[in-house]
Formats: C-alpha cells, structure tokens, sequence
C-alpha cells in the first residue's frame, strides 16, 4: 500500500522517513520500532505466565505431601493402606518431576505408572477417582476393552486421550498434566502363547499400541473422538507427563501366584519359609513374572513399574464402608430423603444384613449399593408423597423387600 509523505506511525507518532520499515494497515500504520516493543511486551508476559505456572504447580504440590494425600483418602477409602501408600509417593513424585525447572546437566526423572491388581469391588477405580479430584487435574478413566487394534472395528488407544482432553475442557496445557485410569487393562492380556491365523487385535494388538503413550510420546488426537482420517482435525498432545494408573482384577492370576511360591518349596528351610505365607491374600506376593505369565507382553509391564494390590474386603471393611467414609452409602440416602424432609434412620441389625448379602454376591463394595437398593426403592417411590417426617428401616422391613427383589433369586456361584 502506498503511503503519503504525511505518513507517520499511528503508536508512536514517528513520522515515514524517522522508521525503517512503516506498515499500512486498514485505516492505521505501525513502525519497526513499535513491533519490537510490542515483541518484547508479549515475550515477557509469556514468560512470566509460564513462571507462574510453574511455580503454582509447585507451591500446591509442595502442601500435598504423600501423609498429606493419604489422610485425604482416608476420607473415602476404607482401608487398602498398602496401596494408598504406593498411590501417594508415586502421584507426589510425578508431581514433584513436572514442577522441576529444567537445567541443562541436570538428572532426567522419569515419571512412573501404577498398575493395581484387585478383586472387582475393591476400590481401583475410586482410589484413582479421588486423587484426581484432591489435586484438581483433569481426569479420565478410560475402558480398555473396547479398545482394538489400528484398522480394526473398536476405539484406538487415541481415544483414551480424546476423554482426558474433554475433561480439561481442550485446554491441552493442562490434558498434559492430568491423569488417566485404564480400567480392566486385564482383559487386553495375551489370549494364548500358541502361535494363531487370526490377528489378537483386542489383546496383544491393543498392548502394543499403548507402549509408547505410557512412555511419553505426541501423539495427534482427534478433538471430538472417533477415528482418525487425513482431512480431520487433530489436536497434538505430548503424553510425557501425563500419569497412566492402570487396574484390573487379573481373575485367577492367584493360582499362578500361588503355583510360583510352590516351586521354591524345596528342602527343609523352604518349608519353615511357607508358613509366613498368608494364603488368603495371596495379590500381595504379586510380581511382573506373574503379569507377564498372565498376558501382558514384557514391554508393557515396564511402562507400569509401580505394582501394587489391593486386598479382598472383608466383612469388617463392608460394614465400615456403609457409613464411614465422607459419601457413604447410607449418608448419601439420608441426604435423599433429607431433601424430601424426612429423616431416616437404619438398624444396625440392617447394615449387618446388607453386608452379609454383599458377601455371598462376592461383588465387593459395589454389591452394596444394589442390595441397598432392593431394601429401599419402595420407599423413595412411597415416602415423597406422603406427610411422615421420619422412616426406620427395621430388620423384618428389610428381610421382608429384599424376600421379594430379584435380588433374592441371585443364585452364587
């Protein structure tokens, strides 16, 4: 465009011939000069936004030391010290690794995955739940059997990072230092070590695509899902600080655990050694050999260092689960009826029944809820239309609803 010998910078009032270069806009001009202020100004507040960043990530990671995070599980886990403890070292140290200032010659820390191995109901995926939300960091929990190989019909390992992104709200910056839970990552093992025809697509295949985003690499994510094709839109995410925690219950890996202990049963000594075994938890002598002797490629179970288990509830831990931890069971329905005006109260010969009933299902804590909810569902359908301000459940109302539940027809295995 051309300019008129009048011409001088609309910002600074520096006339044509004082400025190198002198840019023509719609109805305005900028000099040379002004676009290296104007450079400069961005280049600061960037970095100072960067430093705040960092150093904000630093300072709340600082106050949630590992005793600091286990207390707060403590609020909604019952019991699983053992891995509440692996849980909370291993989230602070990440942590800590991503607030570190890089410098030139320093020591590279590596971030390490967690792999929890559990009976279904444990906890697993409550535990991943809740330490996502103490940290406020994005969090995603993703399903991996529906995952299958490249090519093949399912979801790609993308879409994991397509949920973690969602949650952020598509701020890739923070998707970067979120958290993802691979649940029933048991169910992607190896399905035999015979050679076959057919592709493993859903196992070994799924295995071997989730290799280099545990480790950390960039990998280019479609916003909204789906599969990838060359005209879509695709957001890159570096997975390098991203944290993987990984769970699945491993369902007879026990016989494996307990057929490996046996094989060192040999001499006089080995067999003082066994009776320190605790043969009804025996998840807790768990090691890589029997993962690996379950399914899951060697090259997986690297990217997963930090193995740990949880142990099967007891009756005790049923009981406590009920109505100890900050959003309880029977809390959240007193809550309900709370809103509604009436107050309602248990039984203790009640609670006992519903766990009794939880323990002959086998289906851990979440068989809570739905014995629970045999005993109460005609009440929250009765109890808002009519006038009463207060409901006990007794034992015989109790026996007498869950006598005519499906519930009641369950047979055991």
């Amino acid at each position: 465009m051309a300019t008129k010998s009048g011409t001088k910078c609309s910002f600074c009032g520096r006339p044509k011939n004082e400025a190198n270069i002198l840019i023509a806009g719609v109805e305005a001009h900028i000099c040379n000069f002004c676009i290296d202020q104007a450079h400069r100004i961005i280049d600061e507040e960037t970095n100072k936004q960067n430093s705040n960043k960092t150093s904000n990530l630093s300072s709340a990671f600082n106050l949630m030391k590992p005793t600091l995070l286990k207390a707060i599980l403590d609020e909604y886990v019952i019991g699983q010290d053992d891995a509440k403890k692996v849980l909370c070292v291993a989230v602070y140290n990440h942590y800590k690794r991503l607030s570190q200032k890089e410098k030139a010659g320093d020591i590279e820390i590596e971030k390490s995955n967690v792999m929890f191995v559990g009976e279904t109901g444990t906890g697993k995926t409550l535990l991943a739940k809740t330490i996502a939300r103490t940290l406020n960091v994005p969090f995603a929990i993703a399903d991996a059997t529906v995952i299958t190989e490249a090519g093949y019909v399912g979801e790609d390992v993308e879409s994991i990072l397509t949920k973690l992104l969602q949650a952020a709200d598509y701020n890739v910056e923070a998707c970067e230092r979120g958290i993802v839970f691979i649940d029933e990552v048991d169910k992607i093992a190896r399905k035999s070590d015979n050679p076959s025809i057919t592709r493993d697509v859903s196992g070994e295949g799924v295995q071997q695509a989730l290799l280099k985003l545990l480790e950390g690499t960039i990998v280019s994510v479609p916003p909204n899902g789906g599969r990838k094709h060359p005209e879509a839109k695709l957001i890159n995410i570096n997975t390098k600080n991203i944290l993987f925690i990984s769970g699945g219950a491993f369902d007879g890996i026990e016989k494996r655990i307990a057929r490996r202990l046996n094989t060192y049963a040999v001499g006089y000594s080995a067999v003082k050694n066994q009776e320190f075994i605790d043969e009804e938890n025996l998840l807790q002598y768990i090691s890589p050999a029997d993962l690996k002797a379950y399914g899951l490629i060697p090259e997986l179970i690297g990217r997963l260092p930090v193995i740990t288990y949880l142990q099967p509830l007891s009756r005790e831990s049923l009981r406590r689960i009920l109505t100890e931890p900050k959003n309880a069971l029977i809390k959240q329905y007193e809550k309900l009826f709370e809103m509604d005006g009436i107050k309602l109260s248990f039984d203790k010969q009640v609670l006992d029944l519903i766990v009794d009933k939880a323990l002959e299902f086998k289906l851990g804590a979440r068989g809570l809820r739905s014995i629970c909810e045999a005993i109460m569902t005609d009440a929250m359908f009765d109890m808002p239309s009519k006038k009463e301000s207060e409901l006990k459940i007794t034992y015989d109302y109790a026996i007498e609803k869950l006598s005519k539940s499906v519930v009641a027809k369950l047979k055991v295995a």
